[in-house]
């Protein structure tokens, strides 16, 4: 790895020289701030030139989120065929410009420098020169601490090696903790503020999942691996995350993905500042839906005996306005038959009166004859004698 990196050393060495030298004008040039200093700006300089990679990040994470849903219809079509299946998310990624790996661009592009910075440090703490760090800038190297652990110091170095870096091993494991710690937490956030904020919320896709788990993983591999790093090595990934943090919180504030809850409130920011012209008829809708949610009044919540009794009270009052009204009918009847001629009402009494005869005597006979029957008597059995 030294043959094929050689020339990546000799270029990460050179610009960390020469950031020295110009910190040594200002601090003690065997000085943790001096050396410090030099890694933070080789991480400003390395991602100043990867913000085109960025940017082509940041289109192609919106461009798979807006794929998601015709990503997964081809899976459901074509699932029993693997083949056609690539075939066609190829085809769609040609159609649309898009390119899968562009989203790892930065992580990629990064991963060079990342590994020679880590064996520029791991010479030092060897004792061995590296690129354009001779044996003056080596001992010094080796003088520099930051707040007590040397830069080529390790979590896991032994207290012989550390006190042969002129440190104690309570300084060293103290501070890499903590910035291991600081580094996790970074990470996290930085996920985390891309997944609240930054994602359409509208619509849900198998990449929202993906992003939610990176969220976690991520974070917990740098807590796994960064005991292995020298302390250069974690001043230079927590100065990189740092920079990633607020890199894609000027991005979100100022570029946010349609749909998503920082391109709400970057449209309430242009509202209110007069910058956003919104068409009438939206504004109308808005108002009247508003003022329809206002003068909405909840119905009053009813007691448990008001509820079993409700439909006592109506019913009485049906069956009251029932009998009312049969009993006006019958007085207007009654009204109407008065009117009209006596001879019709002589004849309706006879043939009542007719009727009653006819049914008295059917009576008196059935009567008669259930007398008779009752004057009768059983012979008895002759077991009963």
């Amino acid at each position: 790895m030294d043959t094929i990196l050689g020339p990546l050393y000799t270029a990460v060495s050179w610009i960390i020289v020469q950031f020295h030298s110009f910190y040594s004008l200002i601090f003690n040039p065997n000085s943790g701030a001096a050396w410090g200093l030099s890694i933070v700006s080789l991480v400003v300089l390395i991602r100043i030139c990867l913000i085109p990679l960025f940017v082509k990040q940041i289109k192609s994470t919106r461009n798979m989120q807006a794929l998601q849903p015709k990503m997964k219809a081809i899976q459901e079509r074509y699932k029993s065929d693997k083949q056609r299946q690539s075939e066609e998310m190829m085809k769609l990624y040609k159609e649309t410009g898009t390119n899968p790996l562009s989203s790892c661009l930065p992580i990629l592009a990064q991963s060079p420098f990342f590994i020679s910075l880590y064996q520029v440090l791991s010479h030092i703490a060897q004792g061995k020169t590296v690129g354009v760090i001779d044996e003056t800038l080596l001992q010094s190297a080796q003088k520099a601490h930051i707040f007590g652990a040397p830069l080529a110091a390790k979590f896991m170095d032994s207290a012989a090696k550390i006190e042969s870096l002129g440190a104690s091993l309570t300084h060293v494991r103290v501070v890499t903790i903590i910035m291991i710690v600081l580094m996790s937490a970074s990470q996290f956030y930085t996920q985390r503020q891309l997944m609240t904020k930054n994602v359409d919320l509208t619509v849900k896709t198998p990449f929202m999942q993906q992003q939610k788990m990176l969220m976690y993983v991520f974070p917990l591999m740098f807590a796994v691996f960064g005991i292995n790093f020298p302390v250069g090595v974690l001043v230079y990934w927590l100065t990189t995350n740092v920079w990633t943090m607020g890199q894609q919180m000027f991005v979100i504030r100022r570029n946010p993905t349609p749909g998503s809850k920082a391109f709400a409130e970057r449209q309430e920011r242009l509202r209110a500042a007069g910058k956003l012209v919104e068409d009438p008829a939206v504004v109308e809708a808005k108002q009247a839906a508003e003022e329809a949610r206002q003068n909405r009044q909840q119905p009053k919540r009813q007691t448990k005996a008001k509820r079993q009794t409700g439909g006592a009270p109506a019913a009485g009052g049906a069956q009251n306005r029932t009998r009312a009204g049969s009993s006006a009918h019958d007085t207007d009847a009654d009204s109407a038959g008065s009117g009209q001629g006596g001879t019709k009402k002589q004849s309706l009494e006879k043939k009542d009166a007719q009727e009653g005869k006819e049914k008295g005597g059917a009576s008196g006979s059935r009567t008669a004859k259930s007398g008779q029957r009752k004057g009768q008597q059983r012979p008895k059995h002759p077991s009963k004698k």
